[in-house]
């Protein structure tokens, strides 16, 4: 395990932490947004990066579409940047349009998180979120434990504790490619979840729940991310199971390396965006250029805006109570 100094924002040091684990699984962490800035994973002779990630600071404000990121009070979007909680109206602060996504302008994958522990295979850091922060309610204190597992196993366990009733959707927001390949032709997807909720065109959702049967959005069984559909993805899948149980939530893998990732999570849903949008105008990682599709994200979460939708699975998190949210990715090849 290793600390140095990655570089200065406003005045104060951003660190990176490198982990490694007993199986050739290396990461390095960001402590702006929690960001997993690197990921390797042992292959036969040799090693493969399976995400997409920045060499600078100043690349990561400019460019960054929440690469490896940590993001809240609230991830994914909330319709009009409101929602309404005990008979008061909260008006968030509004970055997509009218509505808000990822927690607003300066959400959490923006912002400097303190490292609190460390270890040569595990990283815990914390952020504190003060009441009325981009308009949430609460005083909100937030925890990231990064865990290198044996088995190519890396758990994220994130936690939240508020001194009022608010809003809680932290999720990871990695950006996947497991073989180097340009774009993710080469990568087969699997989601554990028959339906999803569709959505209007800003991507808020209807309030429907339909079913992925015979649409392009059944990745029931393993199939090419994109076949011959020319279907785009940025859409939350309900996953089969029990919210708050540790389950299978999804498989990439690739064909061109053999190389796959299960998703497991706690959490209701995940939401699949196939990096259609990614456009990057530096290099990369291993002087890699991001271009469109040039990796996926599985972002395991609360439904998106569900403190409208009375009848999706609640985000509230009450006083005295912690909201946690475990996931695993788990490596094979």
């Amino acid at each position: 395990m290793t600390i140095e100094r990655f570089g200065t924002l406003n005045g104060q040091d951003v660190f990176q932490v490198s982990l490694e684990g007993p199986d050739g699984m290396a990461m390095q962490v960001l402590t702006w947004g929690a960001v997993v800035r690197d990921l390797t994973v042992r292959l036969a002779g040799g090693s493969q990066r399976v995400v997409l990630g920045l060499n600078s600071i100043e690349d990561y404000v400019a460019h960054s579409p929440y690469f490896g990121a940590i993001v809240g009070r609230y991830g994914n979007r909330i319709g009009k940047a409101q929602f309404t909680l005990n008979g008061e109206t909260w008006r968030l602060d509004a970055n997509e349009g009218e509505n808000q996504l990822h927690g607003g302008t300066t959400g959490f994958g923006t912002r400097l998180w303190t490292i609190l522990d460390h270890s040569a295979r595990s990283l815990t850091l914390g952020l504190v979120s003060e009441d009325g922060d981009m308009g949430y309610p609460g005083r909100l204190v937030a925890t990231c434990i990064y865990t290198i597992l044996p088995g190519s196993r890396l758990r994220i366990a994130l936690e939240a504790t508020s001194d009022e009733p608010t809003p809680v959707n932290l999720t990871t927001h990695g950006y996947f490619n497991l073989d180097g390949s340009p774009d993710i032709s080469s990568h087969e997807l699997m989601i554990a979840g028959d339906f999803i909720t569709p959505t209007r065109s800003d991507l808020i959702p209807t309030g429907e729940i339909t079913a992925v049967a015979g649409t392009d959005y059944d990745f029931t069984a393993p199939r090419p991310v994109h076949g011959t559909q020319h279907t785009l993805y940025d859409i939350n899948y309900v996953l089969r199971g029990s919210y708050g149980e540790l389950r299978h939530a999804a498989t990439l893998a690739s064909r061109r390396n053999g190389l796959a990732m299960e998703l497991w999570t706690t959490e209701p849903g995940v939401q699949f965006y196939d990096g259609h949008l990614i456009d990057i105008p530096v290099k990369g990682l291993g002087d890699a250029q991001y271009g469109r599709h040039g990796g996926l994200c599985l972002e395991p979460q609360r439904f998106p805006d569900s403190p409208n939708k009375a009848h999706f699975p609640s985000s509230i998190l009450p006083p005295g109570q912690v909201s946690r949210q475990v996931s695993e990715l788990r490596f094979a090849g």
